[in-house]
């Protein structure tokens, strides 16, 4: 046999190698331009999560920030009410001394009103005897 039972051969197996070649080509174009995509949406999607964490820890900040103003108000009026409170016991004490000491007052000029009421009946009872 010679090279003409051969050249067929060789040329189909060229032939098949090189479309071998050609499709393998195909396939690593296609991967490539299927990763690059994959990896553009992948970076898209962790921008976009990024951006919705960014908001949302904006979002929690903010109700953060109001509810100390909140407290911070309420802490305020707390301490306020409790001045007011202390003031309002220190009257009351004061006033209840005062009321103490105008009570036992009360009772003496009662004591003494109650003794110049009976000196008042002892005299009148004196005037009618002296006048009998």
């Amino acid at each position: 046999m010679g090279l003409g039972g051969r050249r067929p051969i060789l040329v189909g197996l060229i032939l098949v190698m090189v479309l071998g070649i050609a499709v393998y080509l195909r396939l690593w174009a296609i991967d490539y331009s299927i990763s690059s995509e994959d990896n553009e949406y992948i970076r898209r999607q962790f921008d976009l999560a990024n951006r919705e964490a960014m908001d949302e820890s904006a979002e929690w900040r903010l109700k953060y920030d109001e509810e100390v103003v909140r407290a911070t108000g309420c802490v305020k009026e707390l301490i306020e009410i409790k001045e007011v409170l202390e003031k309002k016991v220190e009257q009351t004490a004061g006033m209840n001394s005062k009321l103490a000491m105008l009570q036992k007052e009360n009772i003496g000029l009662l004591d003494r009103v109650e003794t110049l009421t009976q000196e008042l009946e002892s005299e009148k009872l004196k005037c009618s005897l002296r006048q009998t």
